[in-house]
């Protein structure tokens, strides 16, 4: 399976606090790819996998037509793969699925930023009413989450790297910031992103049939 990762990505990106702009000295090289398994592969009974840990440490792909339905599905995680600021593999596919990325966007990310982002602010406040401890670093990433929603209705842009905000933000992951003020900061991104979600010009639905076509190309490029 990692042969698949190895031979056949055609993107790969970092991600998570290094392509953020909130790394420190220590951070970790977190890596996401995408991998086309050859067609011929998909003509025997046991399909290739969906996805793949490895081969290094923090790494994870998909195969292009399971990224491409989570990515039409408006997942934060996925979308953040095709804006990474920070490229390590690209192929003529891995360029044709960046050049169509826009395709996957639609009013429905109003719905999945902002839940992941409240079942993460939910998550914070059920621990600090059980135990007293505030999960900062999980308050951070639901701030950075509303950030991004507000941002992509707003602009039609993924919004990785925030660096602008990585003082406060950083502030939030070390604690610094009294929970009172994390939470109403979180409420005013609520309602930006509510406002946002109300004014945008993303369609009401992915474009589905662009991205159908382009996995049928990919698809026929990989018949070896």
């Amino acid at each position: 399976m990692i042969e698949l990762v190895e031979r056949h990505t055609v993107l790969a990106v970092v991600v998570g606090s290094r392509a953020y702009g909130l790394h420190g000295p220590g951070s970790d090289y977190d890596r996401r790819g995408v991998y086309a398994a050859p067609t011929r592969a998909f003509w025997h009974l046991d399909k290739p996998p969906t996805h793949v840990d490895g081969p290094a440490a923090e790494q994870f792909s998909w195969e292009f037509e399971r990224f491409c339905v989570l990515a039409l599905q408006g997942n934060p995680t996925v979308l953040e793969v095709l804006w990474s600021p920070l490229i390590e593999t690209i192929t003529a596919d891995g360029e044709q699925l960046l050049a169509a990325r826009r395709a996957f966007l639609s009013r429905r990310v109003a719905q999945t930023y902002g839940s992941y982002a409240r079942d993460q602010l939910d998550r914070v406040a059920a621990r600090r009413e059980r135990t007293g401890e505030t999960n900062h670093k999980q308050a951070m990433h639901m701030i950075r989450l509303l950030v991004a929603g507000a941002h992509v209705l707003r602009t039609g842009e993924i919004l990785v790297d925030v660096r602008h905000l990585r003082d406060r933000l950083l502030a939030v992951r070390r604690g610094e910031l009294p929970w009172e003020a994390v939470a109403a900061w979180a409420a005013d991104l609520l309602a930006e992103l509510a406002d946002a979600a109300a004014a945008t010009a993303l369609p009401e639905q992915p474009d589905r049939d662009a991205v159908d076509r382009l996995l049928t190309a990919v698809r026929e490029r990989n018949l070896q």
